[in-house]
């Protein structure tokens, strides 16, 4: 399941492709209350430092947590059950929506497929 607001269908329907549709995009579709229910239902969570972690984290779900430009010193997942992907740049935590250097680092040097792998 693909979880996100309404803004975020786009960027669902995208990872819809490249899983060849073997995923459902819930973007914008779901209330929270929703979202915590069938969080609990999950397995293992892939998410970015967000809301939602933080929510697949208190009901239980192993948490693969991204972090680009914030820090997992910051706002870890609370649980014990959980991977972090951090590539620790020099320029990082900037904590921007925006990379200064226009490079994205912090985000490109983190394997997708290192983080598939470990999920499956």
């Amino acid at each position: 399941m693909i979880f996100g607001s309404a803004k975020d269908i786009p960027a669902g329907k995208k990872m819809l492709k490249l899983t060849g549709d073997k995923l459902i995009n819930l973007c914008g579709k779901t209330s929270i209350e929703d979202v915590i229910d069938l969080l609990g239902a999950c397995k293992k969570v892939i998410t970015n430092d967000s809301g939602l972690m933080h929510i697949a984290a208190a009901v239980g779900s192993k948490v693969h947590a991204i972090y680009g430009s914030s820090s997992p010193d910051y706002t870890p997942p609370l649980t014990e059950n959980k991977q972090i992907y951090y590539s620790s740049e020099d320029c990082s935590p900037c904590f921007k929506r925006t990379c200064k250097f226009k490079h994205y680092n912090c985000l490109h040097k983190i394997d997708p497929e290192q983080i598939i792998a470990k999920a499956l």
